[in-house]
């Protein structure tokens, strides 16, 4: 397929800013806003009767006009029904620091530690024009975080080696406690990040740290839709994948085939394996939630339809048309136009019934991006 097939017209004013909430204005101005994760809206794809629904149904199951919200997930699954999360923990990855003698701010984006005796750290810099080889980066203004940049890896990456002389643990305290929540960057261009960001931007299942993003479809899920998920016999299994932010890199050739995904690094256990596998074999859904997910468990799947642990990477680029091999069922965001992740909800959809769904949401006023409205896909 071609990129130009992924255009659409997102007005600014649809691109959520932040999670699902109520606001509230105080006396002296200030907002304060009450967060509900699972009260985003739900639209529905049937994929094989190719339908959208969007509406509760009253008694005589006729829509209403009452959306449905992400709460009312649980009526389109049963019993042993299995979702497969990404349980990867977001840590704050954006810092700012200034440029030695020059004092120019730095935006400073870390996407991994190369080397932990050395301290080295491949990163991102904004303006990168400003930062060379041998340049030091101070992060506070009379504190001991000091970095010194060794290599240049891309046109705005660097290897940065920090000098800071303590115990691993007390060095990734300190730096974390520097930073702040990675938000996009049609956020942050947007609007200030905050300290609740970081609680925002991150699953409430979050545990193995490694990702520079949200698996933002995962950040639906409240305690107590997980509860409810529970009680009616429902199975999860978690994978881990650190997501990266080749899913935000754009795609600079018409020619889908010819792009190239950045490599994410993927975790699934022979635990997560049994309980998916088990789910497929007594004919239950296995339902992935969010696009890394799903490459992941493309990545792995076997040719006799059945999960395989993995420990390594993968850059799988997933778009019409695919054939899927494990999940027969998807949960995913509202993306931007022309981004990776719409191409994958796309294959799994079908792009006509993928694409009338996005220009349903527009018209609907949906909301999105990370913090916007989910999308179920059925196969039924």
């Amino acid at each position: 397929m071609k990129l130009s097939q992924f255009k659409f017209k997102l007005p600014e004013e649809q691109v959520a800013l932040y999670p699902p909430h109520r606001s509230f204005e105080n006396e002296d101005g200030t907002v304060d806003r009450i967060y509900n994760r699972d009260q985003c809206r739900l639209m529905v794809i049937h994929r094989k009767r190719q339908t959208i629904e969007m509406f509760q149904k009253d008694a005589d199951d006729n829509d209403t006009d009452q959306y449905l919200t992400f709460r009312d997930l649980v009526k389109f699954f049963d019993e042993g029904d299995t979702f497969v999360f990404n349980d990867t923990k977001v840590f704050p990855a954006r810092l700012y620091g200034t440029k030695e003698k020059t004092d120019a701010k730095i935006e400073v984006f870390l996407l991994r530690e190369l080397n932990e005796e050395l301290r080295l750290w491949d990163v991102l810099v904004e303006p990168a024009r400003k930062i060379r080889i041998g340049n030091k980066l101070f992060f506070e203004e009379d504190g001991p975080m000091v970095a010194e940049v060794i290599d240049n890896t891309t046109s705005r990456g660097r290897t940065l080696r920090f000098l800071y002389d303590c115990p691993h643990d007390e060095f990734k305290r300190e730096l974390f406690s520097l930073g702040e929540a990675p938000l996009p960057r049609y956020i942050i261009d947007r609007r200030p990040c905050t300290p609740e960001d970081m609680e925002q931007f991150q699953t409430i299942y979050a545990r193995n740290e490694g990702a520079v993003t949200a698996p933002a479809s995962g950040l639906h899920f409240s305690r107590e839709l997980l509860k409810i998920m529970e009680i009616r016999g429902f199975i999860s299994a978690f994978i881990t994948v650190h997501c990266s932010l080749g899913a935000f890199d754009p795609i600079e050739v018409e020619d889908l085939t010819k792009h190239k995904m950045n490599s994410e690094q993927m975790i699934i256990s022979s635990e997560a394996c049994d309980i998916v596998n088990k789910a497929k074999e007594e004919g239950h859904r296995v339902c992935a939630v969010g696009v890394s997910t799903l490459r992941a468990t493309e990545t792995s799947v076997g040719t006799d339809g059945m999960l395989k642990a993995f420990d390594g990477w993968t850059n799988k680029f997933i778009f019409p048309p695919y054939e899927f091999g494990l999940a027969n069922a998807l949960i995913a965001n509202f993306y931007h136009p022309e981004s990776t992740m719409m191409m994958a909800t796309a294959a799994f959809a079908g792009y006509d019934i993928t694409y009338e769904a996005y220009k349903q949401a527009v018209k609907e006023g949906y909301m999105f991006g990370c913090f916007g409205d989910a999308l179920l896909i059925l196969d039924d």
